[in-house]
């Protein structure tokens, strides 16, 4: 199975979060990785992704967002983990422009990436608009890699 855009299983503890108007978005793969395995393979960014990545932190810099997260002891890549456990990861943090979490799931055979993105100000919506086109790629780009090794 080729990377799919789905619907977060409803059984996600993401889905707690989100309200009208917030953003999320989920991808599938066939993959029996759990679901740690596959956030540490999301989190490792190729060279192409590393680079959007200092791009957006040197842009938004002047602007004081956060481009490494709070300081915490249990993280993959450089999101902090907030809950983890044999079905779901859920990873993430507030900023002043927006609250983000990810959740890498597996279930029934299939590892699943949703982002959920709740907006705080007018400039997280505009930085939301912004990377949009780029997280998409990242994200399938992510799956992709889950699918050649799990």
């Amino acid at each position: 199975m080729n990377v799919k855009a789905v619907t977060l299983p409803t059984h996600s503890a993401l889905l707690e979060r989100v309200q009208p108007h917030d953003f999320i978005d989920c991808y599938r793969v066939a993959s029996n990785l759990a679901p740690r395995q596959a956030a540490d393979i999301i989190t490792d960014f190729p060279a192409w992704a590393r680079f959007l990545i200092a791009l957006r932190n040197g842009l938004t810099r002047p602007f004081g967002l956060s481009s490494e997260g709070p300081m915490v002891e249990d993280k993959v890549g450089f999101f902090p983990v907030e809950s983890d456990n044999e079905n779901e990861l859920i990873a993430g943090f507030d900023d002043k422009h927006l609250d983000f979490r990810v959740t890498v799931m597996s279930h029934q055979g299939c590892v699943y990436l949703a982002t959920w993105v709740h907006t705080n100000n007018l400039a997280g919506k505009l930085y939301l608009n912004a990377i949009l086109p780029f997280h998409k790629l990242i994200a399938r780009d992510a799956l992709a890699r889950v699918r050649l090794v799990g």
